[in-house]
């Protein structure tokens, strides 16, 4: 079949005729303004959450670091945490929390859990998670968070070989 036997057939976009532009079900911006402004008001919370979260993760990783016991278990946690931090960075303009922490969670999924690096390649993700945080670096943290994550996924390729 050459180009010139090509046909190109565009669907209608019957999407606009099935939503409401006011009325019963209608989407109302005074929400959406509401909703907006009641997260903006949180991020003062976020931050202190994301600091508690970011004590888990060195209390799990000091665990991890004193006993060989239960390994899979601890980093478990630390997977757990990183994910609560990759779901909640975003909401509040935290792009790169969101960034590491799935970077994190994809590191634990792949990992030998018997990989003495390990612990060192997440306290180098926490340290990166706690500067943001000091530095209230947000959005994708410009030229700054495009060179700290390239490192971060250096040292990631590193140790998973």
């Amino acid at each position: 079949m050459s180009d010139d036997d090509l046909e190109f057939i565009t669907p209608p976009n019957t999407l606009k005729a099935k939503v409401s532009i006011g009325g019963v079900g209608a989407v109302d911006e005074s929400v959406i303004q509401r909703a907006e402004e009641a997260i903006a008001g949180m991020t003062d919370d976020y931050l202190e959450w994301v600091y508690q979260d970011i004590s888990r993760i060195e209390l799990a990783c000091k665990e991890l670091k004193g006993s060989q016991e239960d390994r899979g278990e601890k980093l478990r946690a630390v997977f757990h945490v990183a994910h609560d931090i990759k779901g909640q960075g975003g909401s509040f303009g935290f792009d790169l929390m969101t960034t590491i922490g799935n970077q994190m969670c994809r590191l634990i999924d792949k990992a030998d859990v018997d990989d003495p690096h390990l612990i060192e390649v997440i306290d180098v993700h926490v340290d990166a998670m706690k500067l943001i945080i000091a530095a209230r670096l947000k959005g994708d943290g410009g030229r700054d968070g495009e060179l700290m994550l390239a490192g971060l996924q250096k040292v990631c390729e590193k140790i998973l070989g």
